[in-house]
Order: C-alpha cells, then sequence, then structure tokens
C-alpha cells in the first residue's frame, strides 16, 4: 500500500522475487566520499541508492558486488550483505527513497 492504494499483492516471498534483487549490500563511506563512487558503483548490480549515511547496492550476489567494490581500490568504512526485503520492495514500487 503507498497512499491509500495497492501497488503490489503477493506473499513476501514472491514480491522480493519479483521486484527486487536478492541481496543488499550497503557500503558506508567516511566524509561524504559516497558522492565521489556512487558513479563507480553503478555497472556493480542492478540499482543503486545513495542515501546521507550510505548508499544501497541491489546485487543478486551481495558477496560478489562487494568484492568488486573492493577490486575497484574503493575504501569503505564499513559493508554488509544482507537479504533484501520488503522495505526495499516498497521502495522500488513507490520510487521513494529511504530519506522520504
Amino acid at each position: 500500500m503507498d497512499a491509500g492504494r495497492i501497488v503490489a499483492e503477493g506473499s513476501p516471498r514472491s514480491l522480493i522475487e519479483r521486484y527486487s534483487t536478492r541481496e543488499v549490500v550497503e557500503l558506508r563511506f567516511p566524509d561524504k566520499a559516497s558522492d565521489d563512487v556512487a558513479g563507480k558503483l553503478a555497472e556493480l548490480g542492478e540499482r543503486l541508492e545513495v542515501l546521507p549515511d550510505r548508499i544501497l547496492l541491489y546485487a543478486d550476489d551481495g558477496d560478489a558486488a562487494a568484492d568488486a567494490v573492493h577490486r575497484l581500490d574503493l575504501a569503505p568504512a564499513s559493508v554488509l550483505v544482507r537479504r533484501s526485503g520488503l522495505e526495499d520492495v516498497f521502495l522500488h514500487l513507490t520510487g521513494r527513497t529511504l530519506v522520504d
């Protein structure tokens, strides 16, 4: 649901499979370096979301995407690989960001 309208229906698992990637890589860079590296990361996943405190990189294989980040000689302060969830589906379907 978004603003009172149904944007998608299905089980949580089917919604995630249909509208998101299997995993999300959360990258944190020191001192606003996120703005500088976002363009370099775009090719590593299906989707990229730049937030004030981190970058979300959507990929089917999060570990491989995280390894690719390091092969680009980028130096994130932290890297977290996690499974996609319904929040990721909602953000994708509504076009919103976590900041909204």
